[in-house]
């Protein structure tokens, strides 16, 4: 059944961010023959939107207002629903992020509607939206439908294809809203000093815990990773590993750390816990090294290897070296 889809989008340095590409891919799988919008905010959002049309959007709904370059969640959602108002979607999306998990609340609660966080799958099944995301910290998925309208559903980076970008594609601009007053004043930022490959955004992501033993096992982590190489692998940590200093909490995997989707997912002395899981869940291939034949993490890995990590990497990295020759 057709509906109508609007993603509110995030801009990156003048451009799409990669979660709204997947999303404008995801919104033209589900409008099943509807409109699919996009609202963008900030000063490029009328240049970006060539961009948009060729994700699949048929109509931008913009504001190159650079105030809106801030994230203030009053002045965004006051243009989101401005947004709302104008493409009457059935279903929204956003990203899980800082921008989404603001957002979708509010919207949903201005609304009167539902909103589904976190989401793994959206698909339509029988002429309706159906979901799937994380529960019991990711020991478990669980699928909801929506009884209110319009849905509101945050979903996880990387968990949606990208799309294959279309030449010639063309679209509708429509013009929202100036940002008006806002009762948030943002004092200064501090951005986090970081080298090489997040390890949000990395394709593989090498893990230690506490079962290293010591802070010295990350060297072996950390030559895994490089053994893959570093412009596709990153070095994740788990809660306890970054609780003992052995490793930067920014490197954190877990509830209350980074949330990661790899292609590939190499957990390293790592027990499985529930808060550590719920943040690695959405890898699509989980390796696991660990000496405890019992540790949960095995119950999530696609391949499990029991035994010394200190005499499985080392075979691994060599076995990597060798099929680069």
């Amino acid at each position: 059944m057709a509906q109508n889809v609007l993603v509110v989008g995030e801009l990156v340095n003048g451009a799409l961010a990669a979660t709204t590409r997947e999303l404008l891919g995801l919104a033209s799988r589900i409008a099943e023959g509807g409109s699919v919008g996009v609202a963008l905010l900030g000063a490029s959002a009328s240049a970006a939107a060539p961009e948009a049309f060729s994700f699949g959007a048929a109509r931008v709904y913009a504001s190159d207002d650079a105030t809106y370059d801030v994230f203030r969640s009053d002045q965004w959602v006051a243009a989101a629903e401005a947004a709302l108002e104008l493409a009457q979607p059935a279903t929204i999306l956003l990203s899980q992020t800082m921008v989404g998990r603001d957002l979708g609340p509010r919207l949903a609660f201005r609304r009167a509607t539902a909103a589904a966080m976190d989401c793994l799958r959206v698909e339509m099944t029988g002429g309706a939206l159906q979901v799937t995301r994380p529960s019991y910290g990711g020991n478990a998925l669980a699928t909801y439908t929506f009884a209110t309208s319009p849905a509101v559903v945050t979903v996880r980076a990387k968990s949606q294809e990208q799309p294959v970008a279309a030449t010639g594609a063309a679209g509708e601009v429509v013009a929202l809203p100036a940002a008006g007053a806002s009762r948030t004043e943002v004092v200064s930022r501090d951005a986090a000093a970081g080298e090489g490959l997040q390890v949000q955004d990395a394709g593989i992501v090498v893990s230690g815990g506490r079962g290293l033993g010591a802070p010295e096992g990350f060297r072996i982590v950390e030559a895994l990773a490089d053994a893959f190489g570093r412009d596709r692998a990153a070095v994740g940590s788990s809660r306890a590993a970054c609780d003992l200093g052995w490793y930067p909490p920014s490197q954190q995997v877990g509830l209350t750390g980074k949330v990661v989707s790899p292609d590939l997912y190499v957990a390293i002395g790592i027990s499985g816990a529930s808060q550590h899981m719920a943040g690695c869940s959405g890898a699509k291939n989980i390796v696991a090294i660990n000496r405890d034949r019992e540790a949960n993490i095995f119950r999530a890995a696609r391949f499990g290897i029991v035994g010394d990590y200190k005499i499985v990497i080392p075979a691994l990295i060599e076995a990597l070296k060798a099929a680069k020759r």
